[in-house]
């Protein structure tokens, strides 16, 4: 039976956001269980990409990346692929009628980390579009459910969501990007002098986006407000302690949050959303 196969490209899916994030995997448990599977399509997809070009440094990232693209494209025409990552993706693309637009955006920013970008503001917009705020788009395709009124009214919402959990992510991977991948994305910046002044500057951009994306959070349904919540609360208290940190040791460590940290962060976060108190 298909279904066998179907269940388990989604379980694969799962498996591979469990091992690679343990922070949007408690994020997933807060939603209703009947759209995590597809939270979880979409991130298993995310991550098979991210990892070509962050990872695979050993074999011809391209041509991985190539056909990668490929095989989605073939797998969304067809309505099937034998790789389960792909299978489950193509599966909730379907399901829920992403636009092929935000998956052919967020492949051009992965190939965009393939070549040494020397990025300006237009392009470090367009990079954080494709990248990350896409993505988020793709969630709340899922979450609204076919609802286009809701989703054109959440859209913006969810765009400042995904740059501010971006650029949280460019600083707590400041060291290894410059250091390991050769990459800076923040904009008229040079790294040789990275200062508190610099690091001051970018945290104040990313302040406002939280503030306005907690507006939009505050209207999801509630088959997914608490779970994006919750993300949002991981990933603010991980900004406060980036921004707690100065900017010199930014560039000799990666800011973690510790996983004790994480299930107390969870459980103060339900009790907030509980009695309203979204913050």
């Amino acid at each position: 039976m298909k279904k066998l196969f179907d269940d388990l490209s989604y379980e694969v899916s799962k498996k591979t956001t469990v091992k690679y994030s343990t922070s949007f995997s408690l994020g997933i448990l807060a939603l209703k269980p009947s759209i995590r599977p597809a939270i979880y399509a979409i991130y298993g997809f995310v991550r098979l990409a991210d990892e070509i070009v962050d990872s695979f440094h050993d074999f011809d990232k391209k041509t991985l990346l190539y056909r990668l693209k490929n095989e989605t494209d073939v797998a969304l025409k067809e309505g099937i692929s034998l790789n389960p990552i792909l299978q489950s993706f193509q599966d909730t693309v379907c399901k829920y009628q992403i636009d092929k637009i935000l998956i052919d955006q967020f492949l051009h920013s992965m190939e965009m980390d393939l070549e040494k970008v020397d990025y300006n503001s237009d392009l470090y917009k367009e990079y954080i579009y494709g990248s990350a705020e896409v993505v988020g788009l793709m969630c709340l395709q899922v979450f609204t459910n076919g609802d286009k009124e809701k989703y054109q009214e959440l859209k913006p919402f969810a765009m400042k969501l995904g740059s501010a959990f971006q650029k949280v992510n460019f600083l707590r991977d400041l060291n290894e990007d410059y250091k390991v991948l050769g990459r800076t994305y923040f904009p008229n910046i040079d790294m040789n002098v990275f200062d508190n002044r610099v690091k001051k500057m970018i945290e104040k951009e990313i302040e406002i986006e939280f503030k306005e994306a907690l507006l939009g959070i505050k209207m999801l349904p509630p088959t997914s407000k608490f779970g994006v919540y919750l993300a949002y609360r991981y990933y603010l208290s991980l900004f406060r302690k980036i921004k707690n940190t100065a900017a010199e040791n930014i560039l000799q460590e990666r800011i973690r949050i510790p996983n004790a940290q994480k299930i107390n962060l969870m459980m103060r976060s339900y009790v907030r959303y509980k009695i309203a108190v979204l913050e």
